[in-house]
């Protein structure tokens, strides 16, 4: 195991610049998860990490060493790529060595660290057969071996999963968190994936255009989002966000009735605000207490219901009911925000709190 530190890391491709400069520490044994929307930077963060980009200036730091000149091969880190980046001429068991044997590492050694891997993985069946031969979840379990085999301090996966079916995704995200568990190593993720940041993560890393905008647990994240990219980018649906201003300590908005502040809100009255409610938040109560919504789409996942809004102003909202939905297009539903279950956030887009 090893820790991660990056201190004032900055990435340019000559006049642009990628990753403006970020600090941040990833203690032994955590599973970190980087999110953000494409272009923000999260696979070039990891490949500066990995030694794959050289960074323009900075720290990295793995177990109070700088390795910020230090070759890839030499920092201790193996990545598990998007595309398995497997060797299609090779067995699976030639590529789980071939990277020990080029380092020249003993025979014995090799066998034994191939095994191992072949084992924890479940592939040892898969030894004698060439990558063309495997489906999509085995290849990438090859990957994920030979990044094992190597004993790495750290390590880098860049969106592993993302070229897999939906339910091969879920089976993959469970065996990963399980290997995590079993083998306790630091690992450093990269999806674009709500689902798998929330479920993966001991940490989550929130990156826009190269810049931090939160560190933390998912349910921390989920439940006290710093700002409005984040209220919207963490959670899935994502979050409702309704603007109005602030008068006789309420929220106020055109078409809805006035929601009383909780008490010690510092916002003041005739301050232009954003409301954020998640759509499992929004309960229905009697006509005329509430919000008045009119059901434009309705979505029956099964065991969930998703139900599309208007507003009579104009603006859209969701809600979530557990269990099948009765709601029909042009029903009007009336809801409210659950109390101490909303947020918000001001003109400069950071949340307004007590």
């Amino acid at each position: 195991m090893a820790g991660l530190q990056l201190k004032n890391l900055h990435k340019a491709f000559g006049a642009l610049t990628v990753i403006p400069s970020v600090d941040l520490q990833i203690e032994h044994g955590e599973f970190v998860v980087f999110v953000g929307p494409s272009g923000c930077g999260k696979s070039t963060l990891l490949r500066l990490i990995a030694g794959l980009e050289q960074a323009t200036s900075g720290e990295i730091l793995i177990d109070d060493a700088n390795v910020i000149d230090v070759a890839a091969a030499d920092r201790g880190v193996a990545m598990v790529f998007q595309s398995y980046a497997l060797y299609p001429h090779m067995t699976v068991r030639e590529n789980l060595s071939f990277g020990l044997e080029n380092i020249r590492m003993a025979k014995g050694e090799i066998t034994e660290r191939v095994n191992k891997a072949a084992d924890l993985l479940q592939i040892g069946e898969l030894l004698d057969r060439r990558p063309k031969q495997l489906s999509g979840g085995q290849r990438q379990r090859v990957a994920i071996g030979r990044a094992i085999t190597r004993d790495p301090k750290i390590f880098l996966f860049d969106e592993p999963l993302s070229n897999l079916d939906a339910e091969l995704r879920v089976a993959m995200r469970v065996e990963i968190t399980r290997l995590h568990q079993r083998i306790q190593n630091t690992m450093i993720y990269v999806t674009h994936d709500q689902i798998e940041a929330m479920t993966m993560a001991d940490k989550i890393v929130v990156l826009r255009k190269g810049v931090v905008e939160q560190v933390g647990a998912p349910l921390d994240l989920y439940n006290n989002p710093r700002n409005l990219f984040v209220a919207g980018f963490i959670g899935s649906p994502r979050m409702n966000f309704l603007e109005g201003t602030i008068g006789q300590g309420a929220f106020q908005a055109p078409g809805t009735p006035d929601l009383p502040l909780p008490a010690g809100l510092a916002v003041s009255d005739g301050a232009k605000v954003t409301l954020g409610v998640r759509p499992e938040d929004l309960l229905p109560v009697s006509d005329g207490q509430g919000w008045p919504l009119r059901v434009s789409v309705l979505e029956q996942h099964g065991s969930n219901s998703y139900i599309h809004c208007a507003l009579p102003s104009g603006g859209e909202m969701m809600l979530h009911q557990p269990g099948q939905s009765q709601a029909r297009e042009g029903d009007i539903l009336h809801v409210r925000p659950r109390a101490d279950h909303w947020h918000l956030f001001g003109a400069d887009g950071l949340r307004i709190s007590a």
